[in-house]
């Protein structure tokens, strides 16, 4: 590595782990952060048993001391609930060694976890953490706006999620091609919050009127009590957790993405379908509308209602001339607005600033 590149010690979930953190962290590496900066990465969480998880810590923080003294910059990716106050020794630490910090914050739930699931004390804890980072990044201006309540809104920045897209000229054409409309693609936690619920009654009912549709899912249980509702239901494929090739095969057969959770961030996963092709139905919330525009490059919903969504579905369903539009609209929102080589740019451009 040249001696010239600037030296980013960033930490985070394991790159193996399911999720929006490390989803994001490897669209990066994919497009060529760690060719435009000389990029060490730890991982400090991979999944399994409580034991293997404080052991996995544990030995992140120890490697992340030992690379301090190499680093011009500390990037610290974290998202709500426990994650933040895992991630507050390692901002401590990078700030009693006088490092340039960047904290960029992730999770959907932190107003409350923040007001109602914390003591004072922890709050007062936590400002004091916000304040140590030189910039912060957030996912929407909602989150810029509620962390200037807590720490200096002139370092925070909103910086969206991205994803690889396909810039080829005419791609944007061929989306409509080969597609199955009576395909609904999930991809996520399997959880109560993701709107599990409300998805399985909404393709129950869904299917009442149409027996050819089939809702495939992606993911992981993080609730073991949906298994056999899924796995027993003649409507639904579980595909297990898929990625890669897998992935793309699904986001280019299925004709609609569903999202019904109760709260998100700014879901990598709406991006993918959005760059894919798929129409997009999400709920309301989040920075889902940041992205998604009712009737325009999408349809979105309230959070806890099967009957809304149910006539989404139906509506894109029955409609090709509307759900084409709203595909297309949707490609080109992302490939304008979040692709992955744009986000690097920017993400280099801010690493600059700070050394």
């Amino acid at each position: 590595m040249s001696d010239s590149k600037i030296k980013v010690l960033m930490v985070g979930p394991d790159r193996g782990v399911h999720g929006g953190i490390s989803a994001i962290v490897n669209n990066y590496y994919e497009a060529g952060l760690d060719k435009r900066v000389d990029l060490k990465y730890i991982g400090t969480m991979k999944e399994g048993s409580r034991g293997k998880k404080l052991l996995v810590a544990a030995t992140a923080y120890f490697k992340f001391l030992c690379s301090l003294g190499w680093c011009d910059v500390v990037h610290v990716n974290a998202s709500s609930d426990s994650s933040i106050m895992r991630k507050s020794f390692f901002i401590r630490a990078a700030y009693r060694h006088n490092k340039k910090i960047v904290l960029h914050q992730h999770g959907g739930d932190f107003v409350n976890y923040f007001e109602n699931q914390i003591s004072e004390k922890r709050r007062q804890y936590l400002r004091r953490i916000l304040d140590m980072p030189d910039a912060m990044l957030v996912l929407t201006p909602f989150w810029k706006e509620f962390f200037s309540g807590l720490t200096d809104e002139g370092k925070i920045r909103v910086f969206p999620n991205c994803v690889a897209v396909n810039s080829e000229d005419g791609f944007a054409d061929t989306l409509v091609d080969g597609r199955d409309m009576n395909k609904l693609l999930f991809l996520g936690r399997i959880c109560k919050d993701k709107g599990m619920d409300e998805l399985l009654n909404a393709v129950e009912e869904v299917g009442r009127l149409n027996r050819n549709v089939r809702l495939c899912i992606g993911g992981i249980y993080e609730d073991e009590s949906y298994r056999k509702k899924i796995e027993g239901n003649e409507f639904v494929e579980f595909l297990g957790w898929i990625s890669g090739k897998d992935k793309a095969k699904y986001l280019s057969e299925c004709g609609i993405f569903v999202l019904p959770s109760y709260y998100e961030g700014f879901p990598v996963s709406v991006l993918e379908a959005m760059a894919g092709g798929c129409v997009v139905v999400a709920s309301r919330v989040g920075g889902i509308p940041d992205v998604v525009t009712d009737g325009e490059n999408g349809v979105l919903i309230e959070p806890k209602s099967s009957e809304m969504l149910k006539n989404a579905i139906l509506r894109v369903m029955e409609d090709n001339d509307f759900a084409d539009k709203l595909r297309v609209n949707a490609y080109k929102k992302v490939k304008e607005n979040y692709s992955s080589s744009a986000s690097v740019e920017r993400l280099v451009n801010i690493y600059n600033s700070l050394v």
